[in-house]
């Protein structure tokens, strides 16, 4: 499967959300779409980046971008993740990998010299036509809000 590339189409997607409703990108044709692969619900770095999104997400409406977390946790788990932090924006459920894998960002981590697979923080900016305009390798979880709309050409 190839690399998904700025300036080439994004790949598919179509994953249940927190409520079991399946979301597709082909559905969000016409909108800014970012969506953000992160590991773990309920984790520093993951909720960290969740609030930032969440306490500027005026600006994000704003701009009209449809924002969609991602990771391998389940349904429930993101229902408990958006109650605890009042997260404003869709989370999808990826337990079986396949967007991650599509997205390229299921990948051999290391961490003090041990091997796993995991998630790879990673954010793609889509336009309206389903292309990407934008990969943001290691997002600064504190500071994502602004990152999405600089790459997208919009200020805070």
């Amino acid at each position: 499967m190839a690399t998904p590339e700025e300036g080439k189409k994004a790949p598919a997607l179509s994953l249940n959300d927190q409520d079991g409703t399946r979301v597709t990108l082909k559905d969000l044709r016409g909108k800014k779409v970012a969506i953000y692969f992160y590991p773990k619900d309920q984790t520093p770095g993951c909720t960290t980046q969740a609030c930032n999104l969440r306490d500027n997400y005026a600006a994000v409406r704003k701009a009209d971008i449809v924002v969609l977390g991602v990771s391998p946790d389940d349904e429930a788990s993101h229902t408990k993740f958006i109650a605890k932090q009042d997260l404003p924006f869709t989370l999808l459920a990826d337990p079986a990998k396949k967007a991650l894998e599509a997205y390229g960002v299921w990948r051999e981590k290391n961490m003090y010299g041990r091997k796993y697979m995991g998630v790879v923080r990673t954010t793609f900016l889509i336009d309206e036509s389903g292309t990407i305009v934008k990969i943001i390798a290691k997002p600064k979880v504190a500071d994502h809000t602004r990152e999405i709309l600089d790459g997208f050409g919009l200020s805070a």
